[in-house]
């Protein structure tokens, strides 16, 4: 189990055929969002997938949108999947968000020209789907600051373009967001501002169907006193460590710490009800603002299969996104 403990973290073969798999095999399922596939290079130049999600101004067509588009801030999502799989069979449950959040039916922005531009840009994990090289936590952690590196300078984020960011993680993903928060906030703090223009913010983290750390995990699915697996956690090199990493997060960001939003499944066969308890409680005591919604019925993959899962996150995104406007106008006569 310790040798062989990336193998078993990390599945991107299961199920069969995963890694075949296209976005157009689900390009139906997907409209109107209109996904497309990016290769980038990890921070130790390893080639890995990127799928970006745009939806544009659902339910407007005119020639003004194109030119409306390019004058509304930008909101990019960073989806982290989980540890099995691949992403296009994801990408139907994302467009869903999308289309949802960039209805301008339902926008509680005052007009259509301040309505934000939102995408999602999910992350293929190395050794998942059509990435290179083999799956560690190591090497995700790099993949995951590279993708959000090449989201803060790629097209998404040109000079003078006002964009937020918001990471969203499921399962193990979870505690790739986290991660990747703490370590993106912990390098912008140590950037100079009077010398390269501030980064992009992190407004908030989705974590869906989260748990506390690997070792927690460990314990949890091997519970079985007579035998040592509970012992093996001092020779794991995969901690994925939400709690840590959440602790990290409120230290670096002070008064700009990202909101959070809890999102477990009400009948997660996997991850134990107890896991989103605590972090709940870890959110409370380091004073980080935390908002969790049980998704009912669901089990471990499920959550956004559900519309309460969907509605929940569209919510959240959609308040704090209206909040971080807010903070800014009343900011902003102060100079």
């Amino acid at each position: 189990m310790v040798l062989f403990q990336d193998k078993i973290i990390y599945m991107p073969s299961v199920p069969p055929f995963s890694r075949q798999e296209k976005i157009e095999d689900f390009e139906q399922l997907c409209r109107p969002v209109v996904w497309t596939e990016e290769r980038i290079r990890s921070l130790d130049g390893t080639e890995i997938a990127l799928c970006v999600g745009k939806a544009g101004a659902v339910g407007r067509h005119d020639a003004a949108v194109a030119e409306e588009t390019g004058k509304r801030k930008k909101v990019v999502i960073l989806y982290f999947q989980g540890n099995a799989s691949s992403l296009p069979p994801r990408l139907p449950g994302l467009s869903r968000v999308l289309t949802s959040l960039s209805s301008t039916n339902t926008t509680t922005c005052n007009s259509e020209e301040n309505q934000p531009e939102y995408s999602i840009v999910a992350l293929s994990y190395r050794g998942f789907w059509t990435s290179r090289g083999r799956a560690s936590q190591k090497g995700i952690e790099r993949d995951a600051l590279a993708a959000l590196a090449w989201i803060t300078s790629s097209p998404f984020h040109p000079p003078g373009k006002d964009v937020q960011l918001i990471l969203w993680g499921q399962s193990i993903g979870a505690g790739v967001a986290a991660t990747a928060a703490a370590a993106y906030l912990q390098n912008a703090t140590q950037n100079d501002a009077s010398t390269s223009p501030p980064a992009p913010s992190i407004l908030a983290l989705i974590l869906e169907t989260p748990f506390v750390s690997i070792r927690d995990m460990l314990t949890a699915l091997y519970p079985q006193r007579w035998l040592p697996y509970r012992y093996l956690h001092p020779f794991l090199w995969n901690h994925w460590d939400t709690e840590s990493a959440l602790r990290t997060i409120r230290a670096v960001a002070a008064g700009s710490a990202p909101e959070v939003l809890l999102l477990p499944a009400a009948k997660d066969e996997v991850v134990p009800p107890d896991q989103a308890d605590r972090l709940l409680a870890i959110c409370g005591e380091v004073g980080l603002e935390v908002r969790r919604v049980d998704v009912a019925g669901a089990l471990h993959t499920e959550a956004m299969a559900k519309r309460e899962g969907r509605d929940a996150v569209v919510g959240f995104v959609r308040g704090v996104v209206g909040r971080a406007d807010v903070g800014k106008a009343m900011l902003g006569p102060m100079g």
